[in-house]
Order: structure tokens, then sequence, then C-alpha cells
């Protein structure tokens, strides 16, 4: 939809980056600082029918053709074909869309301004003349048939700000686009510009917001080390000023170096793509609770090297601080730093100062919360709380006979409670089902516990503290006597 490789944008290079490091699918947001959707003009006699594009920018290459084959003696009729090609005079079309018999008559049910609005390309601009549009000739000797290319007035806006990634919560524009995507595992933004002496970094007002969206929705944030981070020390120096702490965002250093296909040379890059295609790659090779194990460590493919190079006191040094380290072979010592989310190092929480533990919680309350979401039509009575306590005490079953809790006993690996301890009268007059689940923290004897609503009109996820003494009753005495969990109800919730 929006092209490939584009000198100027670090968007562009992030995504090839993505897919050459392992990663599989990428939902991508354009955002965009003011610009301009380039315009059509069909003749009409001596007038025009305007068509402007939807997509603004001086990339978005668009031609016509108007032909009147099969319409008879119909004179207020004609067929549109509209096209999105790769470049101006290209014959590579990327996307096509044909209207037959669209009518200048706007009393009639095909209406060139009503058929347009389905138009994924454009949309009618001004007043539809009294007259349809000629037949379209060769614009030049390389068309194969009669076409009528864009104007050359798109505009690509100004340089973006932080205020253009954040966007609108209402009108789902910047981050909040992505309230469209059903699984979110990790958000990276790049850089606002591209540049190795003028990169135009993302603010800390834009990762604020990330940050607090991805903990909404269960992600996590990947952050670029800012440019001026060269070495070990000048990113342990950088970090006391870096203003900027979360256990839902990570970042690796160094930064890249990678050959930049438009200019036939190396440049230096944000590793945040790469980083996202390694992390989708290492969850697609191994239980997301075994992201630990030493062959998970990410190693990034051939064609890209790092823009620094580490010694291992220096990639010690890096991770106690949050910070984790790109290495290009893997560690032969069997003791080696775990992978470390920005909460602030070695004085974070002990779990969620580790990206293993944040991405397995993430995992495991987002599958809880969808395998249950019939529950938002069913009464909040004991009978539907019996059978979600049943349907998720199967799924955290499963996970523990998979190895998911390694620190506790089995009985105690995980507790589920879903009765009149964790209900109100106002959540049976609103129609809410609560649900508690605590887990095994990856130290033994501590647990961690959410709480997953499902209403009428959607989800809500809360941490809660929980009392180790009662995990004893985790698993109910009936999944004992009908020989544990079967797999359609594991499939049900993960």
């Amino acid at each position: 939809m929006f092209g490939g490789l584009w000198q100027p944008s670090p968007l562009s290079y992030a995504l090839e980056h993505f897919f050459e490091q392992g990663g599989l699918e990428a939902i991508v947001v354009r955002v965009i600082n003011g610009g301009a959707a380039p315009t059509l003009s069909l003749a009409c006699g001596n007038e025009s029918l305007i068509l402007r594009a939807l997509t603004p920018g001086t990339r978005e290459f668009l031609r016509a053709a108007v032909d009147y084959d099969n319409l008879g003696e119909d004179d207020e009729s004609f067929n549109l074909v509209i096209q999105r090609v790769r470049a101006m005079r290209s014959e590579r079309i990327e996307v096509q869309e044909t209207y037959r018999r669209v009518s200048i008559n706007p009393g009639t049910q095909r209406y060139v301004a009503n058929v347009l609005m389905e138009s994924k390309l454009v949309r009618v601009h001004g007043a539809v003349p009294l007259r349809r549009p000629d037949l379209t000739l060769p614009s030049h000797a390389a068309t194969s048939g009669g076409y009528a290319d864009s104007n050359n007035d798109g505009d690509d806006g100004a340089p973006l700000s932080d205020y253009d990634i954040i966007g609108s919560a209402t009108q789902r524009t910047g981050l909040f686009a992505l309230d469209a995507v059903e699984r979110l595992n990790f958000v990276y933004i790049p850089p606002l510009a591209r540049g190795q002496s003028d990169e135009r970094e993302v603010g800390l007002s834009a990762l604020a917001i990330a940050e607090a969206y991805c903990r909404k929705r269960h992600a996590m944030l990947i952050v670029d080390p800012p440019l001026a981070w060269s070495s070990a020390d000048t990113a342990l120096r950088g970090l006391e000023s870096f203003a900027f702490r979360s256990s839902h965002a990570v970042m690796y250093f160094p930064r890249i170096v990678a050959m930049d296909r438009l200019r036939t040379r190396p440049a230096l890059f944000g590793n945040g793509g790469a980083v996202a295609g390694m992390l989708a790659r290492a969850e697609l090779q191994r239980p997301v609770w075994a992201m630990e194990a030493p062959e998970a460590e990410l190693i990034p493919r051939a064609g890209v090297r790092l823009a620094a190079s580490l010694g291992e006191i220096e990639r010690w040094r890096l991770t106690s601080h949050g910070i984790n380290a790109l290495r290009t072979a893997r560690n032969s010592s069997a003791i080696r730093p775990l992978a470390r989310t920005l909460s602030g190092g070695m004085h974070s929480a002990a779990d969620w100062g580790y990206l293993a533990s944040q991405r397995f919680a993430d995992f495991l309350v987002t599958s809880v919360e969808r395998g249950t979401r019939w529950a938002r039509t069913a009464s909040s009575e004991p009978a539907a709380w019996q059978r979600m306590a049943r349907q998720v005490t199967r799924f955290m079953t499963d996970l523990t006979l998979l190895g998911a809790f390694p620190t506790a006993a089995a009985r105690q690996a995980f507790m589920v409670v879903c009765d009149e301890r964790v209900h109100c009268a106002a959540d049976l007059t609103e129609q809410r089902i609560n649900i508690l689940i605590a887990f095994a923290a990856s130290r033994i004897g501590q647990y961690h516990g959410f709480v997953i609503s499902q209403t009428p009109h959607g989800a809500a996820i809360r941490s809660v503290a929980v009392n180790a003494l009662q995990l004893p009753i985790v698993v109910e005495p009936w999944l004992d006597a009908h020989g544990g969990p079967t797999g359609d109800a594991v499939a049900a919730a993960s």
C-alpha cells in the first residue's frame, strides 16, 4: 500500500530489516504532517472531472482510463479504470479498480460521485461536469493504452513531530490506529527523519504515550538507543539523563550497519526493526515461557553488522542497567545476562525487570481475555462463573504440564477464582464477570495476580496482590477425577 524503500523514510528501511531478520507480519500505520494528495484530471470537453487521491504525498502515482465500450446510445455513462502504479509512466500496476457504466447524472444509481465513495484510491473532487469525460488517449509512446496520469500536485507535508506519531484516540489516528489490530506483540516507532548527522529521534512525549498504549494492550515497545550512544561508556552515561523507564519497553545496543539498497552502500540505522524481527522469530521457534533458553539469544542474520564492538564485561554492565547487548555469535559461557526491560535494570522489580517474564505475563492474560470473550453475552451468575473457572483452569493446567511454571510444584503453580469472592452487587447489575488468576513468579514463593473482567462493553485487565497461602487449592478436584484438561478448552483460551 505504501510502496517500497524510500530514501527519506526510516520506516521503509525498518520494515526491510524486520522481514530480513525473521519477522512474518507487520502492521504499518502511516502518519503525515499536513501534506496533500495528488489530483487526476479527466477532460470533459472544456471542463474536467477532478479526482483526488485518498493517499497524500508525492509518491502516490495514479492514472485513469475512460472508454464507452458496450454502452450503446447512453451518452451520460462511461467506464472508468483507476490504477496505482509504482512510478510515473510505469507499467507496473500495484492496484486496479474498474467501474462499469458510471454516470454523470446525479439522479441515477451509478452516479460517479456516489460510486467512487467505495474506492480505496480516489474520490470526486468538486462538481461533476454536465458532459461525460472524453476518451483517454495514450499520453506517451511507452503506454499500451490510453491513460490520464495524476497531476504533479501531491505534497509530502512538513517534517513529522511527536504529535503526529501520537495521533488522536477519538479519530483512531497515529498510535491509536492500532486499536483495530487484534494481536499486538511489539510496537516500534522509527526515527522521525533519516540521516546520520541530522536524524530526528522520537521524543519522550511520544515514547511516554506509546508506553502507556503498550501497557494497556500488553505489548512491548521497542526503543532505539539514541544516536549519540556510540559505545558502552557513552550509553551508560547517557542512560543517566535518559528519562524513560518502563517494564513494557525494551532497548538493544548498539545500532546496526546494513546495506542501503538505494544508495548501494552501508549505512547506520536504528536497530528497532531488526530487533522486532529477531524477537518475532524467537517467539515462533519456542514457547514464550522459554525465551530465556540459551538458543533464544538474539543473533542478527547475515547482512547486518553491529555499529560498535562490545566485550563481555561491557555486555554485563549494559544489561545490569536495562540495556540489552546484541551479539553476532552465541555466548559459549554457561552464565550469560538475561534480557532486561527498560524498567531500571538491577533496581527494578524482580520479574518485570526481565523481558521473558513480562512477555509471558502479557501472553497469559491476553490469552485468557481473548478466550473468555463469550462471557460478554452471558449473565453474571454462578453457572457462567463455574464455566469460566473450568475453562481457565484447564488452560493453566496445560501450561503447568508444559513446564511454564518451573519454580512451583504442579498443585501450587497457579490459582483460578471465579465465584462470589470476586463479584459484588454492582458486578451482577452491570453483567460483569470477573476472574482472578495467580501464577508462580520466577522467584520461589512469589506469585503474580491479575483480574480479568468481561462486560457487554469490553474487557479490562488489572494486576492485584495475591496471598500465596491460598495456592494449595489451585487444581479443582474434578480435574483430577477427569484425568486432566482437554485440548478443546485450551484452544478456546489460547
